[in-house]
């Protein structure tokens, strides 16, 4: 039996949410509710996610473009 394992972890620095995907499908959403807290969980993934499967998303600039 294969063990579950993390494929890639999205930050969402403006939503302060982590979204986690696994190698079998499964998503968690990890939703934190203050500045200390988001900080607190990004120091965790940052020590023990592979730099390879960590990305951050890409923040609104306010503007649209058509």
């Amino acid at each position: 039996m294969d063990e579950e394992f993390l494929m890639k972890c999205v930050v969402d620095t403006q939503a302060r949410t982590f979204y986690l995907y696994s190698n079998e499908g499964d998503k968690k959403e990890v939703v934190c509710d203050n500045v200390e807290q988001f900080m607190n969980v990004l120091e965790l993934v940052r020590a023990t996610c592979p730099e390879d499967r960590l990305v951050y998303t890409e923040p609104l600039s306010g503007k649209i473009e058509l």
